[in-house]
């Protein structure tokens, strides 16, 4: 991950997205049956550009700082935190089921205290996304989960949202020639259906540009 405030890792000591991948990946891999439970949290903080806009970087990183030692405080033995983004973290459970995690998340939700130097309550809304249950690769299983969490930003903030089953909605699109042709070549190159790989290019756009 490129981060221009390197004092927030420097002061959390949290691996870093890519780390987060690897490790999703490889217990994926090493259990394809999905006999081990394994869930990932995503968790996001709410209205976090005003706190740099208005405070200014070093309080927002100051911010950071402590959102990440209280979401990392207690978390069970089975758990482990990343700094995926900026203002985004995400937590890897495994041998736990998705409701359990969601309970768990929900505690972490509710006691949450980090203030802005206004006095305002911060908060975080929360994705939560189970591997084989709700995807069986990586990147979807990481779309679920983001998915989630925009749902939870959605719906007002400061909550927590499971990943659910996804209805296709029919809508008449237009596509070059080259483009279906390059998406046909990727969809076999990389074993992947074409509608799962316009839908996770369709949430990184909209993640990129959101409402």
């Amino acid at each position: 991950m490129s981060d221009k405030h390197q004092k927030v890792n420097d002061a959390l000591q949290f691996p870093l997205g890519d780390a987060f991948e690897k490790a999703v990946v490889e217990l994926m891999e090493a259990h394809p049956d999905g006999e081990l439970d394994l869930v990932i949290a995503v968790i996001d903080l709410d209205n976090f550009l005003r706190i740099n806009e208005t405070f200014g970087i070093d309080i927002g990183d100051q911010v950071l700082i402590e959102t990440g030692r209280q979401l990392a405080a207690d978390l069970p033995e089975n758990a482990q935190i990343y700094r995926i983004a900026g203002d985004e973290f995400g937590i890897l459970f495994t041998g736990m089921e998705k409701e359990e995690v969601f309970l768990l998340m929900e505690k972490k939700r509710a006691a949450f205290s980090v203030k802005a130097p206004d006095g305002e309550m911060m908060t975080v809304s929360i994705g939560i996304a189970a591997a084989f249950e709700d995807a069986t690769r990586f990147q979807e299983l990481m779309r679920k989960a983001d998915s989630a969490m925009f749902r939870a930003k959605y719906a007002g903030r400061n909550k927590v949202a499971l990943a659910r089953e996804e209805k296709m909605v029919p809508k008449t699109s237009h596509y070059t020639s080259d483009q279906l042709k390059r998406l046909s070549a990727l969809s076999k190159r990389e074993g992947i259906g074409e509608a799962i790989l316009l839908r996770e290019a369709l949430d990184m756009l909209l993640k990129k540009y959101p409402n």
